[in-house]
């Protein structure tokens, strides 16, 4: 199990302790360091992985096209149209 970064300081805490409790997992120490790191860094470590994740508005391409299939096995599915829809996606600047 990882911690999420958008976990509340009461979340966080019954993560951590179900950590300790887990065979194998993390001391009570462990746990108590990992706390006052969450709690001083949690804002820039989830406003990094939010500009990561984030598209920036940039569609640099597109392109579809619309199928119908012409042989298949079962004649109910000849003329089924599929749609196909390529996007390439970038951040700002890149």
């Amino acid at each position: 199990s990882i911690a999420s970064a958008d976990m509340d300081s009461n979340q966080l805490e019954a993560f951590l302790t179900a950590q300790t409790k887990k065979q194998g997992g993390i001391t009570s120490d462990q746990a108590a360091v990992i706390a006052k790191f969450w709690k001083n860094h949690r804002t820039p470590i989830h406003e990094s992985l939010i500009s990561q994740s984030r598209w920036d508005g940039v569609l640099k391409n597109i392109s579809w096209r619309v199928d119908l299939k012409a042989q298949l096995r079962h004649i109910e599915q000849i003329n089924t149209p599929v749609a196909i829809v390529e996007m390439e996606l970038g951040k700002n600047g890149q």
